[in-house]
């Protein structure tokens, strides 16, 4: 296993690069009953990388 340094910028342009998404959940809830449920889902990533064709083979999601 290789370690290595990788800065804050760094790993932030790749992030950027591919995207993430980000997914939560909350349930708030009295006496064991659920009152209110959330739910959360987040892409993150650049606009040169949103843009970007879709790959051959690929479905787009």
């Amino acid at each position: 296993m290789r370690n290595e340094n990788v800065a804050l910028v760094d790993l932030l342009d790749r992030v950027l690069a591919g995207g993430v998404v980000i997914a939560g959940e909350i349930t708030l809830s009295i006496a064991d009953v659920d009152l209110v449920r959330i739910s959360l889902r987040a892409l993150v990533s650049s606009v040169r990388a949103a843009a970007r064709p879709a790959e051959p083979g690929r479905e787009p999601s």
